[in-house]
């Protein structure tokens, strides 16, 4: 009998397990027993690796197998351990040293006739694989680029079974992979571009100094999509440990850009107003996949024709802008997802959406119901509201528009302030200050919150809106240069959530 033993990982999200593969070769019966809860991707490996060993040169032992996964309490996922499988079989008929499999990990779906071919994930389970003190690792060449991106571990590419098993044995060499290779940064579309709307440039120049959520209400043509896709410009660089998170989460789904898989650029995800909630929030089956939401990762996910999106997917939306995060239960586990993101709606004053509002033709329960679409407690969770007004001519009312060069610049003045003022308590934006804080240890002298009292004992405002006014009253404190926010500033919030907007 021979025993051996290789190391894989799966993955629950964005989070890799490593996996023992043990191999036991003898005795009994021929046949192939795989045990350790694998799906049925995985169970259908026992054909491909039969065939690829096969048709790599070497013989298939004809003996009874046995493969166990461990912690067999853990779901195994994917085909992203058939080169694991394939080594550790034959690791146990001596074909390839053990020692060589000790501190390898092993990532590929095999081909009948042996080639290695990438599988989603392979960003995470090298994460996962370091964390885990592995330090050695063979992909398949196609993923290279993408391992390139983990630092401290060892990486080695192959393109075929073969490859693998002479390297195994010493008698070959693998492909290193070149420095990781990092994508362009994109020139967003210029902030100058858009004619006039002061007040919704006002309001995206808040909502990229504090990550805050915005909705934009105006006629077709008026420029809200315009001004949605010009955030992006605004925000700064991701970090390198948001980079590299975002990553991961884009290597899950399989929509890792090939051309420069590391990103420093903010994302943009804008869904359609037909997508399903697997697309929106993440889920299918077994095992949930990310959705728009968290592929918007550190970045906008921008919701155009707001009302047109189905009721549930829009309430859907209320606990990932809570938590910053998606969970997803499903019958092969519960999985979590990133979804820290900025949310940009936008949406017409009624269904007809004429240019000019007076040449409307709904009633106003029409209109109310329209806008209505969007639930309050939807609302509540948008700081900002701004009213777009119709373009009536097609140049600024006092020259050029700032560009988005000098709106950045002000921007990543307020970003360096908050950062700042919150790194100490683990907080980047002032999105991301709990009410506790802003009334506690931060909390406003009593004249500068005068205001949302009033508006609180109006009925004007939820315990809710009054921590989301005061977060965007700092951001608007930062953009002026000021230590903390005083009754004006206050004031400016408020105004930016008046519902009479919405």
């Amino acid at each position: 009998m021979g025993l051996a033993r290789a190391w894989a990982v799966t993955l629950h999200g964005v989070a890799g397990h490593l996996v023992e593969i043990e191999a036991d070769v003898g005795g009994g019966l021929p046949g192939l027993h795989l045990v350790g809860l694998p799906d049925a991707v995985l169970n259908e490996s026992r054909d491909r690796v039969r065939a690829a060993v096969v048709n790599s040169g070497r013989s298939w032992p004809g003996e009874r197998i046995l493969l166990a996964l461990s912690p067999a309490t853990i779901r195994k996922t994917g085909a992203g351990f058939d080169l694991g499988l394939a080594c550790a079989v034959l690791a146990a008929k001596d074909v390839v040293p053990q020692t060589a499999l000790d501190s390898t990990l092993l990532i590929g779906e095999l081909a009948l006739d042996g080639r290695l071919r990438t599988v989603p994930g392979v960003l995470p389970c090298l994460l996962a694989a370091r964390r885990a003190g592995l330090r050695r690792v063979v992909v398949p060449v196609a993923a290279l680029a993408e391992a390139a991106l983990v630092e401290g571990v060892e990486v080695h590419g192959a393109a075929t079974l073969g490859e693998v098993l002479l390297w195994l044995r010493g008698e070959g060499v693998l492909r290193a992979p070149d420095p990781a290779v990092r994508a362009g940064v994109e020139s967003a579309p210029d902030l100058a571009d858009v004619v006039g709307q002061e007040d919704g440039r006002r309001a995206l120049e808040i909502a990229a100094a504090g990550g805050h959520h915005l909705l934009l209400v105006g006629p077709p043509g008026s420029g809200k999509t315009m001004l949605a896709r010009r955030l992006v410009g605004l925000l700064p660089r991701l970090a390198p440990d948001e980079a590299l998170e975002l990553a991961s989460i884009r290597s899950v789904a399989g929509a890792l850009p090939a051309d420069g898989p590391l990103s420093t650029v903010a994302p943009m995800v804008a869904p359609h107003h037909s997508s399903s909630m697997a697309a929106l929030i993440g889920g299918g089956s077994r095992i949930a996949r990310p959705g728009a939401v968290s592929l918007a990762h550190r970045g906008v996910l921008f919701v155009d024709e707001a009302p047109e999106l189905k009721a549930h997917l829009l309430d859907a939306l209320r606990t990932p802008l809570e938590e910053g995060e998606v969970r997803l239960a499903r019958s092969g586990g519960t999985v979590t997802y990133p979804a820290r993101f900025q949310l940009v709606l936008a949406a017409n004053p009624c269904p007809c959406a004429p240019a000019l509002d007076r040449d409307c033709l709904c009633s106003s329960l029409t209109r109310r119901r329209y806008l209505g679409r969007l639930s309050g407690p939807l609302l509540d969770r948008v700081d900002l509201r701004a009213r777009m007004l119709p373009v009536t001519g097609f140049a600024a009312p006092s020259g050029r528009s700032e560009d988005t060069a000098t709106v950045r610049e002000r921007v990543l003045t307020a970003r360096s302030a908050a950062l700042e003022r919150w790194a100490t308590h683990g907080w980047r934006s002032n999105n991301e200050v709990p009410g506790p804080a802003l009334r506690g240890p931060f909390a406003l002298p009593r004249a500068a919150v005068r205001p949302l009292d009033r508006a609180l004992r109006a009925g004007e405002l939820t315990a809710r809106g009054a921590d989301r006014a005061l977060r965007v009253a700092w951001s608007i404190g930062d953009l002026a240069g000021l230590e903390r926010p005083g009754p004006d500033e206050v004031e400016s919030a408020l105004y930016y959530r008046d519902r009479r907007v919405a």
